[in-house]
Formats: C-alpha cells, structure tokens, sequence
C-alpha cells in the first residue's frame, strides 16, 4: 500500500473511531432533527456537561459536527449528514444478520426481535 492510500484509509478509520462509541452513535442520530446544546444531550443521557462535550469533540474533531457558541451555549449540528446512511446501512447488516440466525435456529422473525440484534 502506497504511503497516500494509508494515510487515506487512516483517516477513515478515525472517522470510524469517533463513531465507534454508542453515545456518540445516539448523539448523531438524534442531531438528525436540528442542532442541539450540550445541555439537551447531557439531560437526556444522564451525564455531566463534560462527558457530553468530550464525546461531541471527538465527533468535532473527525468532522462529523459542527459547532456554534451562542452565548453561554454551544450549539452542534450534523457537519455531513450523509453520515445517517452509513447508520441505516449498519442497521441493515444488524438486520441480515438476525435474519440469518434465525433462519439457522428455525425461529420466526417475529420473536426475539430488537431492532436487529440477537
């Protein structure tokens, strides 16, 4: 692999990394509606202002989210929204793959269904 396809494949695996959190995953999905302050996610997942921001810099830093100081406040947004693609599209492999287990095990797909986890 050449050096510039490395540091290419290194970038996209930072993004995948900042991703890589459920926090993070949630706070994505939910900036799907509009921006949000730290405030509205620090209420809603039982965690300090800290914790909320160290999490929504990570997503910063890889570019996913934007910011914005309005007062006292900071305000984020989705940076690239296509990023929810790549969500609907884990969703679909966590899908395929309870699907799969349970046509292995002979169950039907009505049982024991969680939004595509087994």
């Amino acid at each position: 692999m050449k050096a510039e396809d490395k540091k290419f494949y290194e970038a996209k695996a930072a993004v995948l990394k900042a991703l890589a959190h459920p926090t993070r995953l949630w706070m994505v999905e939910q900036l799907e509606t509009g921006e949000k302050c730290v405030c509205e996610f620090a209420g809603v997942i039982d965690a300090d202002f800290s914790t909320v921001s160290k999490h929504l810099n990570v997503l910063k830093q890889a570019g996913i989210v934007a910011d914005e100081k309005r007062g006292k406040q900071v305000y984020y947004s989705l940076k690239v929204p296509c990023v929810l693609n790549f969500m609907h599209c884990v969703e679909a492999v966590l899908s395929a793959r309870a699907m799969e287990h349970l046509s292995m095990t002979g169950q039907t797909a009505g049982r024991n269904s969680n939004r595509g986890l087994s």
